[in-house]
């Protein structure tokens, strides 16, 4: 396994996230016209701030504002000035309510403006692997970063808990060179993203094996095709699935869990959490 930067100091945002008793629960907004399930439904900035304020309000934990599509299938590359005429408006007014902030985006300049404006968190979604820069803008922040796995198509027949594997050993190189502590690492299988809906509940099904890294593990299944394989359904009809999906990955070790539904995300796990506990009276903590 690749060495990484050792640091027993994690950061603070990331800290309040893994000290919870049951999995933090990331809230997508998207400010984009095209997102999957989504799209064009945040892009003013009224709308936007209203959405992070009603995701607040349901328990999220930490907010994560892309705006670009990253969905897997059909989404168009938009220039760093596009990304950035979204983002401006919104992203002061989001931090302003006082919730930790993450940056979805594959663009280091992006990151790099991001982070330098309140946000806490990188969220690279191909892991440090396409923008020859971001590991460096990470670095130089000192801000934790979620590594996604990602492929450009899926591949039918790989084995691909080895490919996200070997994935997450190549990015672990790169962050170690760069100077990122491990402590500041999170992983994530990119469900969905380069893979079959086959693959994606496989890697759900498998998610522990993840823990031979020693890294805290983040899942987003939130309203994902390959929950439509197993009942046909839009986006907007797929939560019972998410739900399914994230609470197997809770239970795989998922401490953070990114979704769209916020309230119902938390209450799930944590009515899960609660039964879990309750092996005896007195037993249960909230």
């Amino acid at each position: 396994m690749s060495s990484v930067v050792t640091d027993d100091a994690r950061h603070p945002a990331l800290e309040v996230l893994l000290s919870r008793p049951c999995p933090a629960v990331m809230g997508i907004l998207n400010i984009t016209p095209d997102s999957f399930s989504d799209g064009g439904q945040f892009m003013t900035p009224d709308r936007a701030v209203a959405q992070a304020r009603r995701m607040i309000a349901d328990g999220a934990d930490i907010i994560d504002i892309g705006a670009e599509s990253t969905r897997p299938y059909g989404s168009q590359p938009v220039s760093r000035d596009e990304e950035m005429r979204r983002l401006e408006p919104v992203f002061a007014a989001v931090v302003a309510l006082g919730i930790s902030v993450s940056i979805d985006s594959m663009k280091s300049s992006v990151v790099e403006w991001a982070l330098g404006n309140g946000a806490a968190i990188a969220n690279d979604v191909w892991g440090l692997q396409r923008d020859p820069d971001m590991a460096r803008v990470v670095a130089a922040r000192n801000a934790p970063v979620i590594i996604m796995h990602n492929r450009d198509k899926p591949g039918g027949t790989l084995d691909i808990m080895r490919d996200i594997t070997a994935f997450f050993e190549r990015s672990l190189k790169i962050a170690a060179q760069a100077g990122i502590p491990a402590s500041r690492i999170v992983l994530d299988p990119g469900i969905g993203f380069g893979k079959t809906p086959e693959q994606s509940m496989v890697a759900l099904a498998r998610l522990g094996e993840l823990q031979t890294f020693g890294l805290p593990v983040l899942v987003g299944a939130s309203r994902k095709r390959f929950i439509s394989t197993v009942t046909p359904s839009e986006p907007q009809q797929r939560l019972g699935g998410s739900l399914a999906a994230h609470l197997i990955a809770a239970r795989g070790g998922a401490r953070i869990i990114r979704t769209h539904d916020v309230a119902e995300t938390v209450q799930a796990l944590r009515v899960a959490h609660a039964i879990e506990s309750a092996t005896q009276p007195g037993s249960f903590e909230p």
